[in-house]
């Protein structure tokens, strides 16, 4: 899957946030998930990195976490206390993004259960007057030996169960998995490996300082073509935007 160059207007840093009918208010994004969102190792600080006061986020992401835990342990409960605390004055926007965890055999979550869980999500944040924004799973960074432009699709029917989750509650898809999984591979597995966590850079989930900046910045642009109201609300990077959608390393 190619995606078409997206560009970044020049101009767009001295650009003032024009409320529209469906931008009325600043932007505010809580981020929920798990460890490919959370601080240290995910994509989420990148994406909050790029916003322009007056919008601002938090990352609620949680290592670990499945779609159940993320509930029990309360870190759902912090993001809908945002949302309560917030929407008043803030179109406030929710990222959510679950699969790694939910599907290893010891996550105590069926298929069935993660897909109604995302479901759920999605709804509550409706309800509380908050915008749901499924995102699909970043990829992971791991290639058959010989094929290092074929990198194992192995979240795919994660993706399509966040896909399903946003037909079934009418809310927005950011397709983070596609993207990431076209651009790794187009990149090859030696320029993909230089976002890869860890001291000895083995950690092909999670991301390094840098791949945290690319990541978060194909999200950012993944929002914008989805919301393009919102494109005001992030600094651009021209260079990073185009090197991402050009299918060229970062």
């Amino acid at each position: 899957m190619l995606h078409p160059v997206f560009v970044i207007a020049a101009l767009s840093a001295v650009v003032v946030a024009r409320p529209t009918a469906e931008c009325a208010k600043p932007a505010a994004f809580f981020l929920a998930g798990d460890s490919t969102t959370a601080i240290d190792g995910g994509w989420g600080d990148g994406l909050l990195a790029t916003l322009k006061s007056p919008a601002w986020g938090v990352n609620i992401g949680k290592s670990g976490a499945t779609t159940a835990s993320f509930r029990a342990g309360g870190y759902w409960a912090n993001v809908t206390q945002h949302l309560k605390d917030n929407v008043a004055k803030f179109d406030s926007y929710v990222t959510i993004s679950f699969g790694h965890n939910d599907q290893k055999d010891t996550s105590g979550v069926t298929f069935e259960q993660y897909q109604a869980n995302l479901i759920t999500f999605a709804k509550e944040v409706k309800d509380l007057g908050g915008i749901p924004l499924l995102t699909s799973s970043l990829t992971r960074r791991a290639f058959p030996s010989g094929q290092d432009h074929n990198a194992t699709d192995s979240l795919h029917d994660q993706r399509l169960a966040a896909i399903d989750a946003a037909e079934e509650t009418g809310s927005t898809v950011i397709d983070l998995n596609a993207a990431s999984l076209a651009y790794v591979n187009a990149i090859g597995k030696t320029a993909a490996y230089a976002y890869n966590y860890g001291a000895d850079g083995s950690d092909t989930t999670h991301l390094n300082e840098h791949g945290t900046v690319v990541f978060g910045r194909m999200v950012a642009d993944l929002i914008i073509r989805a919301k393009p109201c919102l494109e005001a609300y992030f600094t651009p990077n021209e260079t990073l935007s185009s090197a991402i959608w050009n299918n060229q390393p970062a």
